[in-house]
């Protein structure tokens, strides 16, 4: 490893194990920012999903009350908020709230949203150029069984540490397709299961989740007839992850709260290889622009998309280069290399990153049980770190005086996206809810 990226203060940090903040110094005012993607992909995608609406409800009954809308609630939690503040000295002011992408319909996870938007696109994408459907008829038509039949003779494969791969095997199963997922050392046996439940194929590997794509990635290219979902560099799932920022403006209205210069919004997101997080912060960004103020959460042993970004390397450099082992018990975080193309995109869009020791995963977890009775698995605890601590840090705190933001912290809301929770079992949950680390 180059001498010189060894000496960079946050390196240092992260190749000792160390939880740290780091503010990222590519942040650029939004109005100077161009990117390769746009809100006019955001609507694209959106009124895709609103097209699929029809076959949703048909295929998974359970969304039927919204209209096949995919969506999860955003939830005030000032039980939680307090209890930060007088366990962990927080301080954190204006509101707390959780975005419950841990409840999400069909997933149970925030995948839902990439996963099965890519999905319903490659799907959409067969039927047209077959002539099963036009964009003008009712997508329900493809739920037939002589559609399925249809799509039987096709594949998609992805590869996943878990939850990516529930929502594309248990979409995927529903219209018909052969589904392969590749699965690395650190996906939880429960998710194994429940996708081999679904008549999915799950391959399993002893290494970790890089391995698990590139393999995954040959095995779909030898066969023209099968489709690999790359969360790595794929713009689909990124757009279908991008869609929950104006769904969120809607709740956000709803529950009279303003985003703008005076109200400030913070949010906070677990991060694995980065395509859930960056897309969401994509859209956020999109809709408020400099009022919010997006920041990543990562496990010390596994913080790939900190190490891409401070480096200036993205998916050049692993953690394992830095001598880090990529073991972490938030299995859904547990990726070694982060996705150049989000961490490219992140650089003048993200305000920063948190690091965390695995024990307060379950902390967190536990903390949130008991005061709100909501749920959540390890990976998604990660979120907590952000108003955890925010104003723990000298960086973050710098961070806010820096931006002008001293006097606006009474009026700013914080949430924190909660990724993943409602699919894990419940002899799973009591496991956790025992589990003490150092």
């Amino acid at each position: 490893m180059d001498k010189k990226i060894m000496e960079i203060p946050v390196v240092k940090k992260i190749a000792a194990a160390e939880e740290a903040a780091w503010i990222n110094p590519g942040l650029r005012p939004y109005e100077e920012v161009s990117l390769e993607v746009t809100m006019e992909d955001i609507e694209d995608a959106e009124n895709r999903l609103a097209r699929f609406a029809p076959f949703i409800v048909k295929c998974f009954p359970e969304t039927a009350d919204r209209g096949g809308l995919i969506e999860s609630v955003l939830t005030p939690v000032p039980m939680m908020q307090a209890y930060l503040n007088k366990a962990y000295g927080s301080g954190i002011q204006g509101r707390l709230m959780v975005k419950q992408d841990s409840h999400l319909a069909i997933a149970g996870s925030v995948k839902a949203r990439g996963g099965i938007y890519e999905v319903l696109k490659h799907t959409e994408d067969l039927a047209l150029e077959a002539g099963l459907i036009t964009i003008e008829d009712d997508y329900s038509a493809l739920a037939s069984e002589a559609c399925r039949k249809f799509f039987s003779q096709y594949t998609i494969q992805v590869g996943s540490t878990g939850n990516l791969g529930l929502s594309i095997g248990i979409a995927s199963a529903a219209v018909g397709y052969e589904v392969i997922v590749h699965m690395s050392a650190d996906a939880r046996q429960w998710k194994k299961d429940m996708l081999r439940s679904h008549g999915v194929k799950v391959v399993e590997y002893a290494s970790d989740y890089s391995e698990a794509v590139k393999n995954g990635r040959r095995e779909s290219d030898a066969n023209p007839k099968s489709y690999f979902i790359d969360d790595e560099n794929s713009k689909n799932l990124f757009m279908g992850y991008a869609v929950a920022a104006k769904r969120l403006r809607s709740q956000l209205e709803e529950l009279d709260v303003n985003v703008d210069e005076a109200h400030p919004l913070f949010v906070y997101i677990p991060c694995g290889v980065g395509g859930a997080p960056g897309g969401v912060t994509f859209g956020l960004k999109e809709l408020w622009g400099d009022n919010v103020h997006c920041f990543f959460a990562e496990p010390v042993q596994a913080p790939c998309m900190l190490l891409g970004m401070a480096t200036g390397l993205h998916n050049g450099i692993s953690v394992q280069d830095v001598g880090l082992t990529g073991l972490t018990h938030a299995d859904g975080l547990a990726v070694g290399r982060p996705s150049g193309f989000v961490g490219k995109v992140m650089e003048p869009l993200l305000s920063g990153e948190f690091t965390l020791k695995d024990k307060w995963l379950y902390e967190y977890m536990r903390n949130l049980l008991e005061t709100e009775d909501i749920f959540l698995e390890p990976s998604a605890c990660a979120a907590f770190e952000g108003p955890a601590r925010l104003l723990k840090y000298e960086e973050t705190r710098a961070y806010i005086r820096e931006h002008g933001l001293e006097d606006k912290m009474k009026d700013a809301v914080h949430i924190a996206w909660a990724t993943g929770g409602r699919l894990v079992p419940e002899e799973i949950r009591e496991e956790y809810k025992k589990t003490y680390l150092d």
